[in-house]
């Protein structure tokens, strides 16, 4: 019997998943970790095993729905007091060149998948009045308005992690009486083999194991949003400024005159 708090993470078999599972199991976590390749799995379970954790693994495929729903029903048993949804993948293309069935797949990882999971564990969490939940959104949530050369095309994935930073924001908001905490990573670029293989190496890519570091500092201080290469809070209180703004201003009940056709009048316009 033990008595170490249980965290199922989601894409624990490599990158940030991976890192946060070593984190988590030096912390004295037992856990379940969900991902597609249950070989893969099987090897981090046996190194953490050797660590001291009780590991248990799910090999699903988060981007159908009979995947999420093995995990669904696994989260049902109601021992999970961490959960960290990691999965994702980026699909960058032009949404015009995504088939039907890969823009399906797409979101429904990187976008349901999340909602679903944190839907089957609030109950318990709740109950419980502890715990907690980690999102792992990314940095290219908030590029919709960009249009830099140097950023790929990300139609599907941005929306859907933009989604992703929306859930775990407002949840934050309906957690705020409670003990149970929800908050977004949101990296940047990351030395993993997420977007392509050379992104290992790239130097200017952070590690996984320093976005864990971020990430876990922060859950513990009670933070909502993590930015890991941001030194201070400044850019994400602007931002929440100017929401509240964009609210307060927007939400009226007449148009603003910067939308008013005037008509014209005159010999161009028939006499009216």
């Amino acid at each position: 019997m033990t008595n170490r708090p249980l965290a199922l993470i989601t894409g624990a078999s490599s990158g940030i998943g991976a890192a946060l599972a070593d984190c988590l199991a030096d912390e004295g976590y037992d856990l379940v970790l969900v991902a597609r390749r249950g070989n893969r799995l099987e090897a981090a379970a046996t190194a953490l095993r050797a660590c001291g954790a009780a590991v248990q693994t799910l090999v699903a495929d988060l981007a159908t729905s009979p995947g999420i729903e093995r995990v669904v029903t696994r989260i049902g048993i109601g021992d999970v007091q961490l959960l960290v949804a990691n999965a994702g993948a980026g699909g960058y293309a032009p949404l015009a060149d995504v088939g039907a069935a890969e823009t399906e797949q797409l979101w429904t990882l990187n976008a349901t998948a999340p909602l679903l999971l944190i839907r089957a564990a609030l109950p318990h969490l709740l109950a419980r009045d502890e715990g907690g939940i980690i999102t792992v959104a990314s940095l290219l949530a908030f590029s919709a308005g960009q249009n830099a050369q140097y950023l790929p095309h990300r139609t599907i994935y941005a929306s859907a992690k933009a989604a992703t930073v929306a859930l775990t924001r407002t949840l934050s908001t309906e957690l705020a009486d409670t003990k149970v905490r929800a908050m977004v990573v949101c990296p940047g670029r990351v030395q993993t083999d997420f977007a392509d293989a050379a992104a290992q190496n790239d130097s200017q890519a952070m590690t996984a194991a320093d976005v864990v570091t971020a990430t876990w500092t922060a859950y513990n201080r009670g933070d909502t949003i993590c930015v890991p290469a941001l030194a201070t809070s400044t850019e994400i209180d602007a931002l929440t400024q100017a929401e509240a703004a964009l609210l307060a201003n927007g939400n009226k009940p007449t148009v603003a005159d910067t939308y008013v056709v005037v008509r014209r009048v005159g010999a161009d316009a028939d006499g009216l």
